[in-house]
């Protein structure tokens, strides 16, 4: 029997642990609005919020801390905000995309669809939004405005985690 993608995106996983990161040299958690919008919606959708840190703009740092959640084994999603851009400090997309294990390239075109459609227009090109696998861990990462973590959240991460997912931890 094949099943439906609404079917699928239907079940819930039983695991949904997520880490929040902010990628940024000049937020805290008190003005990190696109980080508190995140761990809201999360919440709000019944994900479990395992930890929210704030990291600097930097290749090494960043990837320390995606080996230390996909070591740790509990958790299930990394949503990262910021450094998307293509500045020369910004390294997130660097960090990101060296550790994956498999790519979901329509996650960052269809944002930069949506981007230029909905909010921004041709600059979308700017964005390197990027997502895939590390180990078990879903990894999403996004640009950190709030506008950019609002579509990305609303449009496709929230209605299509559930899935992703069931994919991940498919026997």
């Amino acid at each position: 029997m094949i099943r439906s993608v609404d079917e699928h995106r239907s079940q819930s996983p039983e695991r949904k642990n997520c880490l929040i990161i902010t990628v940024s040299d000049t937020r805290d958690k008190s003005n990190d609005y696109s980080g508190q919008f995140i761990q809201n919606l999360l919440t709000a959708n019944g994900y479990n919020i395992v930890d929210y840190t704030i990291v600097k703009d930097d290749y090494d740092g960043i990837r320390q801390l995606l080996r230390q959640a996909a070591a740790h084994r509990t958790i299930d999603v990394v949503l990262l905000s910021g450094g998307t851009g293509i500045a020369p400090k910004d390294m997130t997309y660097e960090a990101v995309r060296s550790l994956l294990n498999k790519e979901m390239p329509g996650f960052g075109e269809l944002f930069r669809h949506l981007s230029f459609i909905e909010d921004i227009g041709s600059a979308a090109i700017l964005s390197r939004a990027v997502a895939g696998t590390i180990s078990s861990m879903a990894v999403f990462s996004m640009p950190g405005s709030q506008a950019a973590v609002k579509l990305a959240m609303e449009k496709i991460i929230i209605p299509e985690l559930p899935h992703i997912l069931n994919e991940i931890h498919k026997k």
